[in-house]
This record gives structure tokens, C-alpha cells and sequence, in this order.
């Protein structure tokens, strides 16, 4: 087992799974806060990096595209103290940070997790029911329903629709931007038979935001909500198929590659043998360096 505790957070690598737990410092945002612990199976992860500073060092991790609803919903525009992949390192701990990044790697590499992009999510989302408020509303999400109300701030406009609530059937998907600059942002439901959404402000099926300290809590909801949507990987029917290759001309990897397989199934080999006890953990190191140096 790996593990890094700092004022950012603790996270702690088992062999399988991360757990990634927020710490109490006042540079932790809100939604990280209210993420609470997370468990990302290895399954999940693309790579982990590790990169060094003056005053501090930076942990992250890079999950496999479709793999998380919440980046799905936000598209990767969290802003850095409300991303829950990222661990602030203190300068004093920079070796410890690299020891957990090499151990999750070598875990990436013996389990042959490929970085390709997920064609499921592997993490569940937020749980339910989940509820914001910020900007000129507040959403909530049962698992069955959207529930848009709005506020005394909100566009005389939008106001006079009411209160929205909307079938999970009847969203086709979730928009997720942040306010930047002078520009607001929203939390949006694409809704099925709706016109083409024009600005927030007057759009009954989104929040604006304003920039605010609440604002980041929205993407919990547009996060539970695309949980529970289609998969990304299924909504893309006009992906070619590969061709099986036929009995007369049968398909061969190229040389480089087998031996890269074969290498990575010996590392799986390695990796069992030493979970059955065959190998103490001083052999199974030796074996594990030699073959990582043919790689």
C-alpha cells in the first residue's frame, strides 16, 4: 500500500483502487469538500504525473476519457482548487509523492490498464438526491426528475415560466461553464423538443452564474444527472467498425508489439505470483525491474 498525507488531502493507493480523501486546508474549494472521499478504481486511470516547484510539488491524476460523469459534464474546466485529481505536494514530501506515482504506474502497467478512452463510466457520480443553489436558481436531482426553481435575481422573463421539473427521458444531455472574466456561466439541460437554447439568463432550462462561491456546487448536479445518461461511446453510431481479419489472410501484430504483450503478460504473471505467495516481495522486485527494463 501507498500512501501521502498533506494539508491538500490524503490519498491512498491499495493496489486497485485510489482513495482520494480532501484535506481541511483553506486552498480546498468547495466542491471538493463536498465530493467527500472518493474511490477510482484503477480501471479508471489513464496515468499519474508528478511535477516539482520551488514551493510546492503537484500530484495529478489523468482519467480515461468517459471513465468520470463529472468531467464529462464540466469538460475538464474546474478550477484548480475544486479538481479532486489534483494533490497539492508540501516541498518536504516530493519523494514520497514520486514513490506513489511509480507504484500506481507499475500497478497501470501490470494490470495492462489500457489509457484508451472508456466506452462506460467507472465511477458512480455524485450520490442522490443532490441540490444547489447559486446564481439566479437552484437544481436538484432525485434519479428521476430535474427541479429548476428560480430566485428574486433571476430575468423577469424566466421567471414567469415557474418552476421547471423535467424527466430524466426527456434530457439528451448537460452543459457545464463556469463564469470567467466578464462572461457568466450556467448549468444547462439539453432538453428534448426545446428551441436552440440561446443566453442563460433567459434560457428556462438553465441556471446562470455569476462567479460566486456556490457556483462550482452546480456541477454536482449536471454530474449525477449524466451518470444516468447514455454513455458518450454509444452515442457515436457512425464510428467505423474494424474488419475482422478473414481465414485466408489472418491478422498478425507486428513483432514490436508481441513482444510488448508478452512482456506485459509476464508482469501480470509476476504480479500474481506474488499475491499467491509464490514469490517473496525482494524476488518479485528483482523479476518485476528486469523485465520493466526490456520494456
Amino acid at each position: 500500500m501507498a500512501e501521502i498525507i498533506q494539508k491538500d488531502g490524503t490519498w491512498v493507493f491499495d493496489g486497485d483502487a485510489l482513495r482520494l480523501i480532501p484535506g481541511r486546508d483553506k486552498g480546498v474549494g468547495l466542491l471538493r469538500r463536498e465530493l467527500g472521499e472518493l474511490l477510482i478504481p484503477l480501471s479508471a486511470l489513464a496515468s499519474i504525473s508528478v511535477a516539482q516547484g520551488r514551493r510546492s510539488g503537484l500530484l495529478r491524476l489523468r482519467l480515461r476519457d468517459g471513465a468520470d460523469p463529472l468531467l464529462q459534464a464540466t469538460g475538464g474546466r474546474l478550477r484548480d482548487a475544486d479538481d479532486p485529481y489534483r494533490l497539492v505536494v508540501e516541498p518536504d514530501r516530493g519523494a514520497v509523492a514520486e514513490y506513489f506515482a511509480h507504484e500506481v504506474r507499475n500497478a497501470l502497467l501490470l494490470e495492462g490498464i489500457s489509457p484508451e478512452p472508456a466506452d462506460r463510466y467507472l465511477l458512480p457520480g455524485p450520490a442522490l438526491p443532490v441540490s444547489a443553489s447559486a446564481g439566479d436558481g437552484s437544481a436538484s436531482f432525485d434519479g428521476e426528475r430535474v427541479r429548476l426553481e428560480w430566485n428574486w435575481k433571476t430575468e423577469d422573463a424566466k421567471a414567469q415560466t415557474g418552476t421547471r421539473t423535467v424527466p430524466l427521458g426527456e434530457i439528451l444531455g448537460v452543459e457545464w461553464q463556469p463564469a470567467s472574466g466578464l462572461e457568466n456561466g450556467h448549468l444547462r439541460f439539453l432538453v428534448r423538443g426545446a428551441p436552440a437554447a440561446g443566453r442563460a439568463k433567459y434560457d428556462p432550462n438553465a441556471v446562470e452564474l455569476w462567479g460566486f462561491k456556490k457556483d462550482p456546487l452546480m456541477a454536482l448536479v449536471g454530474a449525477a444527472v449524466q451518470a444516468r445518461l447514455p454513455h458518450p461511446a454509444r452515442q457515436r453510431p457512425d464510428a467505423p467498425a474494424r474488419p475482422a481479419p478473414t481465414e485466408q489472410a489472418p491478422e498478425q501484430p507486428p513483432a514490436a508489439d508481441a513482444g510488448h504483450d508478452a512482456l506485459l503478460r509476464r508482469l501480470r504473471e509476476l504480479g500474481e505470483l506474488r499475491r499467491d505467495g509464490v514469490l517473496t516481495e525482494e524476488e518479485f522486485t528483482r523479476a518485476k525491474q528486469a523485465v520493466l527494463g526490456q520494456l
